[in-house]
């Protein structure tokens, strides 16, 4: 029973990490310049991902868009009472997207989106003072949504498709705070699992008034994500009956949720050149209260509350037509932590944040356009601890001072013929 103890208290991390800890902001460049806000933008094939409805607005009858994004997050930690400081060692993940559609005639268009909106990477120095909570992670899910746009009238369409999800996440950290085996090594478990997939579905709609308002809803279902036959490897741990864990691999299944969300926003053309956007995001974090992880030996279920609450981002972005082939982006958000107090784990180490965004296009020909963007997001400092990690039946409280940061640098391609 011990040993299964210590496996739940693994799988506490990556639930947090994969389903609600993290949630990467940068599926196209020419929204993301704009505070990330693509919802009522009718600009290129980005709409696949942020409003599914405007595709049938697109002028031209083939449109792609195509980018990735480099994510360079720094975090640093503080022991509040000893004065003890860590940081997270460099390091880069790449969020990528590709969008396209092709209108069938002037009622119906067909697309497909393919996205990362879920992906990390974090690693903290090895045994460090919250090693038995994380020494690293890696984790990516991929979304691949085909899709239809239908124009209703001359005010009015409609959008969405399935979903499918697929994910992989490797996960590292020390079993206890001290466990050490005869030559003095920390005692490890590692967990690795891939090819985890399910399907969720979408659904969108445009509502153009006039000529220069645009008005926008985007919303995606919750996806249940269930890992089944994943493997736990413990390395270093002591040959002796009185440690509750053996080298080896465990196996288990476990089912967490990706989150329901909604966007709901409104653009207005102020001029041929100028236009400003608004928009509110809403991601029904609430649904995932634990996690579950059951044993396939056949023991007990390990239930784990994690007790996210929803949470909200306020969106503002615009765009200047410079010239005919150069125009220039900027945008501004605010962004609602899910995580409640108690709960903050370092793997997955944020706060409310505020990202400050900008970037332009650039029209090589008629057909070709090159796309950047940037992201500056800065999270609130954040004195928290998790306080659910057990150890000896005691619960046994890992907090601290948080200090974090993020820049996401973006290049993309729009193409249309």
């Amino acid at each position: 029973m011990k040993k299964l103890v210590l496996s739940s208290l693994l799988f506490l991390a990556f639930a947090s990490a994969y389903a609600g800890g993290y949630r990467v902001g940068a599926q196209g460049q020419r929204a993301l310049a704009m505070g990330h806000s693509g919802v009522a933008v009718v600009s290129n094939a980005e709409l696949a991902f942020f409003n599914p409805s405007g595709l049938i607005h697109l002028e031209n009858r083939l449109n792609i868009s195509a980018g990735v994004t480099g994510v360079f997050s720094n975090v640093r930690y503080q022991n509040s009472n000893t004065g003890q400081f860590t940081e997270t060692d460099s390091a880069i993940s790449t969020p990528f997207y590709l969008n396209a559609s092709y209108k069938i005639n002037d009622w119906l268009a067909a697309g497909i989106s393919v996205s990362t909106p879920y992906g990390s990477q974090v690693e903290w120095p090895r045994d460090w003072a919250g090693s038995h909570l994380v020494n690293e992670i890696e984790l990516a899910a991929i979304f691949v949504q085909p899709l239809v746009s239908i124009k209703i009238n001359d005010y009015l369409s409609v959008g969405g498709g399935p979903i499918f999800v697929t994910g992989s996440v490797n996960f590292n950290r020390n079993l206890t705070r001290s466990l050490v085996n005869e030559e003095g090594a920390r005692s490890n478990v590692e967990i690795d699992d891939s090819g985890i997939t399910n399907w969720g579905w979408g659904a969108s709609f445009m509502f153009t008034p006039s000529d220069k308002l645009t008005i926008g809803f985007n919303y995606r279902s919750e996806i249940m994500m269930n890992a089944e036959g994943g493997e736990a490897t413990f390395t270093n741990v002591p040959n002796s009956p009185a440690v509750p864990a053996q080298n080896g691999v465990v196996p288990f299944n476990a089912s967490l949720p990706l989150p329901a969300e909604w966007s709901l926003g409104a653009s207005y053309q102020f001029s041929d050149k100028f236009m400003a956007t608004i928009e509110y995001n809403r991601t029904l974090w609430n649904v995932y209260e634990s996690l579950d992880i059951n044993f396939p030996s056949g023991a007990p279920s390990s239930i784990n509350p994690r007790n996210y609450k929803d949470a909200s981002i306020y969106r503002i972005g615009a765009q200047y037509e410079v010239t005919n082939r150069f125009t220039l982006r900027g945008g501004y958000y605010l962004d609602e932590s899910p995580v409640q107090a108690g709960y903050f784990a370092p793997e997955t180490p944020r706060n409310d944040a505020m990202g400050f965004t900008g970037g332009f296009s650039f029209d090589v020909s008629e057909k070709f356009a090159v796309d950047f963007s940037f992201l500056y997001l800065r999270f609130d400092e954040v004195d928290a601890s998790y306080d659910f990690y057990s150890e000896d039946g005691q619960e046994i409280p890992f907090g601290g001072t948080y200090k974090s940061n993020a820049f996401l640098p973006g290049l993309g391609i729009t193409y249309k013929l």
